[in-house]
This record gives structure tokens, C-alpha cells and sequence, in this order.
């Protein structure tokens, strides 16, 4: 009698799922923040080169990340799929298997900042549950096999033991989220945290330029932007939370998070801007961010005269070197605690994240953070610095049309043209559109509280029948004047005017 194959790769891909399962609720249940899968992913983020991160990001946007990880369950399911087949004819084969797999695993997860011993039991517990799982699967298949007239018996125990333990897998994963209840108790905390001296954010008078169709000057929480590394979004209790403040300094200073908020607070209006924002696009927004002044803290510790950077460090280990002149300028930069009026969420950095006006957030933006170096450029490695980036990081000078919408039909006449433009610390003096390659028009600018959000801008232009082109240019209040020169996103940021076609009917 021929063998079914298929029922060998089920017992594997099985077997697979139980222990992924119960490695899964290990890591909930002992509240471990990276899973060995979530591990592993953020390990492949962190040796990934930039120029390939970059060109993924682009390709399939804010879906990078779940793509990554359906990858790496895919490759697993396959795995347990071979493991199965060669446990036909040997069952030292499929612990080999098991053993690399837990190998990486345990590797990723020790490779995490902070990790201990504990942290692996997750991948032994899966380990174990393989090791155990796929032998109980393969008895019936091996009893079917040597008594052929069984067969009919065989196959329904085998079935029968396949579907408890894959119900049993989503069991335990499911029990395992309950009883995992980290993310959720911190969502509580800071559903409950009431923050003295925060307030509710109100839009300046004349900020909006009135045309409809333009994004708000002010970005709601939901809709900012989001670009970070972290597969699981580090929870973080206030309580817990302490910021160590060390390096070339004359005294070295741990803050505790109400340390931090008992300080006197800071709160602006701040544009922030990604620097894999392209031409046109839409990684910026502008918040009320509540904080405390970097500059008055670092005061305190007495700044070693040789220092000129502070390399931050994220609670998941992410890190950035910042100049440390943008730190102790004029500038609003803090350790924010509040966005638009309310604790930060807890993707944006819960409880405290740093916050620097006028340089992209690759060198700035940590959140989660829970460490500054005090120390000099040439003796830092920073993540994305050390995949190509440039070291400093300044915002450029942008602009971009988001009315009409690139491909409109629009009717000829007078047409409404408007959008936004920023140039964060130093801010925007004037906004020209052109059409056609035609002479450049002034266009109305909306008022702005401060030189670091972004302005709204607007004007009239007149289209006859037919396809146009529209562009867009910026002029900074130093009279630096927005080139029109194309270049990528990397290593600096991206340049070049905002163009885009419309069609204008009758």
C-alpha cells in the first residue's frame, strides 16, 4: 500500500504550530517582551542594510514589518513540513531540525538589549513541545505502516490527535494573550495618568488657510505618522521607567518618571519629519508636544567641553547619536511626556520619548527612551548611521501640493491650488507655484504659532482646457531657497520640487 505523504507533512506543520503556540505563551505569561519569533525578526531588522530597508520600506510602506513576520511563520511551517517528511525514515533528522531552530531562536533573543537566561525559556519550552509533539503525531502513521490492515483505525487516531492538539495550540496561544496582560495593564496606567500642567491643545487662530480638501495643521495621534524598528512595541510602566544620563559629564544623573514630570513643563507646537519622507510625501506631521527641556537637565550634570553628541538609547535597544548643540540651544527640545494634550500612546513612546525640532527623527525622535551617552561622534555607532545615513541629520527645506490630488480632473478657469511647507527651526518665508514650466506665482501663507511647524499655503492659478503640470516651491526665513535638484531619500533626506499633472475640462 503507497504511504501518504501529505499526512507526514501535517504532522510536522502540527507539531510546528503547538510549539510556536506554547513558546508564545511562555513569553506572555513571564511578561517577556520579544517572543523568539518577534526576535528574530527584529534581529533580521537590525543587520538588514539601510539601502535594502529603504528600498522595502518604499516598496510595500507601514506593511513591512507583518510581511516580516509572515515570512518568518511561513519559513517555520515549512520547516515543521520537512520535519515531518523525514521522520518517515529517521527521527534523528527532525531533531536536528528542531535543534537549529531553537538555536536561532535562542541566539536572536540573547542578541536583544537586557536579555538574560530567562528570556530563552520560551524557546526551550517550544523546543520541548516539538521534540515531544511530532513523535505522538507519527505513531499512528508508523503503527498504519507496519500493520496495513489497521489502516482505517490509524488514520482517524491520527486525526484525532492532529485536531486536539491544533485546537489545544490555539488554546494555549489564546490563554497565554490573557494571561499576558502587560500591554493592556499599561494601557491602563496611562489611560489613568493625569499629567499636572499638560494642556489641551486649540489650533492657533489662522493657522488653517481655509481650503478645504488640505491635511489638518494639526495631526490627530491616530493619524501620525509611525517609523520604528520594534516588532513588539516596548510597554513600559511609569512607574518603571528611569532615564541614566552618563558619559563625559561631571555627575551622573538617573531620572525616575516622577522625577521627570515634577519638572517645570514645556509645551509647543513641533513639525516632525521622517527622512525617508520622499518628495511629496506624507511621513511628517505636527503635534502639541508637552515635555521638559533637555537643555535645562543637562545643565545639571555639567557637559564635558570635548562632548558633541549624546547617543540615546531605546528601552528595545534602538539607539541614534544626536548633536548635542541641538540639545542646548533656543529650541524646544524635551523629553516628551504628552502628545496633542494627552500621555503619549504608547507607539509613540510611552511614558517619555525625546523630541528634537529641526532634525529628522533618525538622529532625534527616540522613543521609549531610557538612556543618554553623553560623548563625541567619532566614538559612537548608531543604527542607522551605521547603515549609511548621515550623521547630523538637519531638516530640509520642503514643500508639496496636496490640492488638487496628482491626476485630478479639475475644470478649466480658476483653480484653487494649496498644501503645506516647512522648513522646522528655521521657518518658511514664502511658497511659489508654477504652472507648465511658467513663471513662479506667490501664494498666501496661513500664520504659524513658531519657525518649527509647518504652514499651510494657497493660491488661485488659472488652466486652460487641457493637461497641466503644477510645481511647487519653498523659500526659508534665511533666504535659502528650495532646490529643484531630484535626489533620494538617502543618505540625507530627499530634495526636489513637488510635482504633479491635472487634466482641466470645459
Amino acid at each position: 500500500m503507497k504511504e501518504n505523504k501529505g499526512r507526514w507533512i501535517a504532522a510536522g506543520v502540527v507539531a510546528m504550530v503547538v510549539g510556536l503556540a506554547t513558546s508564545y505563551a511562555t513569553a506572555m505569561v513571564l511578561t517577556i517582551r520579544e517572543s523568539p519569533v518577534v526576535a528574530v525578526a527584529e534581529l533580521i531588522i537590525q543587520i538588514t542594510p539601510g539601502a535594502i530597508a529603504e528600498r522595502l520600506i518604499r516598496l510595500v510602506g507601514q506593511l513591512d514589518k507583518p510581511l516580516l513576520i509572515l515570512g518568518i511563520l511561513l519559513f517555520l511551517l515549512a520547516m515543521g513540513a520537512a520535519a515531518g517528511v523525514l521522520s518517515r525514515r529517521s527521527t534523528v533528522k527532525p531533531l536536528l531540525i528542531w535543534l537549529v531552530l531553537a538555536a536561532l531562536g535562542s541566539g536572536a533573543v540573547l542578541l536583544q538589549p537586557g536579555a538574560n537566561v530567562v528570556d530563552v525559556l520560551p524557546v526551550l519550552v517550544g523546543f520541548v513541545t516539538w521534540v515531544a509533539v511530532l513523535p505522538a503525531l507519527t505513531k499512528p502513521l508508523l503503527a498504519e505502516r507496519h500493520h496495513p490492515e489497521l489502516a482505517s483505525r490509524e488514520r482517524r487516531v491520527f486525526l484525532m490527535v492532529a485536531g486536539a492538539l491544533g485546537v489545544a495550540a490555539i488554546g494555549i496561544a489564546g490563554a497565554g494573550r490573557v494571561l499576558g496582560r502587560g500591554r493592556r495593564h499599561v494601557a491602563e496606567s496611562r489611560r489613568l495618568l493625569r499629567l499636572d500642567g499638560v494642556t489641551r491643545p486649540m489650533a492657533p487662530a489662522n493657522t488653517s488657510i481655509g481650503l478645504p480638501g488640505l491635511f489638518p495643521w494639526q495631526t490627530p495621534n491616530d493619524d501620525f505618522y509611525l517609523i520604528h524598528t520594534a516588532i513588539a512595541v516596548p510597554t513600559i510602566e511609569p512607574k518603571d521607567w528611569t532615564l541614566r544620563i552618563h558619559g563625559l559629564v561631571d555627575r551622573e544623573l538617573t531620572l525616575t518618571y516622577n522625577d521627570l514630570v515634577e519638572r517645570e513643563l514645556t509645551e509647543s507646537w513641533i513639525t516632525l519629519n521622517c527622512v525617508s519622507n520622499e518628495v511629496g510625501g506624507d511621513l511628517v506631521g505636527n503635534a502639541w508636544w508637552s515635555g521638559i527641556r533637555i537643555a535645562d537637565i543637562l545643565a545639571e550634570v555639567g557637559l564635558d567641553p570635548s562632548a558633541d553628541c549624546i547617543l540615546q538609547t531605546s528601552e528595545d535597544g534602538w539607539n541614534c547619536a544626536t548633536p548635542l548643540s541641538a540639545l542646548t540651544d533656543d529650541r524646544d527640545a524635551m523629553l516628551a511626556v504628552a502628545m496633542n494634550g494627552k500621555p503619549l500612546p504608547i507607539e509613540h513612546g510611552f511614558p517619555v520619548r525625546t523630541i528634537v525640532p529641526g532634525l529628522y527623527g533618525y538622529v532625534s525622535a527616540t522613543k521609549w527612551v531610557v538612556d543618554y551617552e553623553v560623548t563625541r561622534f567619532s566614538g559612537v555607532s548608531a543604527f542607522w548611521t551605521d547603515r549609511g545615513w548621515s550623521e547630523e541629520g538637519p531638516v530640509k527645506i520642503a514643500s508639496r501640493i496636496d490640492v488638487p490630488r496628482s491626476g485630478a480632473d479639475v475644470s478649466a478657469g480658476e483653480v484653487n491650488v494649496g498644501g503645506l511647507a516647512w522648513a522646522q527651526h528655521t521657518g518658511i518665508a514664502s511658497v511659489e507655484v508654477a504652472v507648465d514650466g511658467g513663471e513662479w506665482q506667490p501664494a498666501e501663507l496661513a500664520q504659524t504659532p513658531s519657525i518649527d511647524t509647518w504652514v499651510q499655503w494657497a493660491l488661485t492659478v488659472q488652466l486652460e482646457p487641457g493637461d497641466h503640470e503644477l510645481r511647487v516651491r519653498a523659500t526659508d526665513k534665511d533666504g535659502l531657497e528650495q532646490t529643484g535638484v531630484r535626489r533620494d531619500v538617502l543618505p540625507d533626506g530627499a530634495t526636489g520640487w513637488h510635482t504633479i499633472q491635472v487634466s482641466a475640462d470645459d
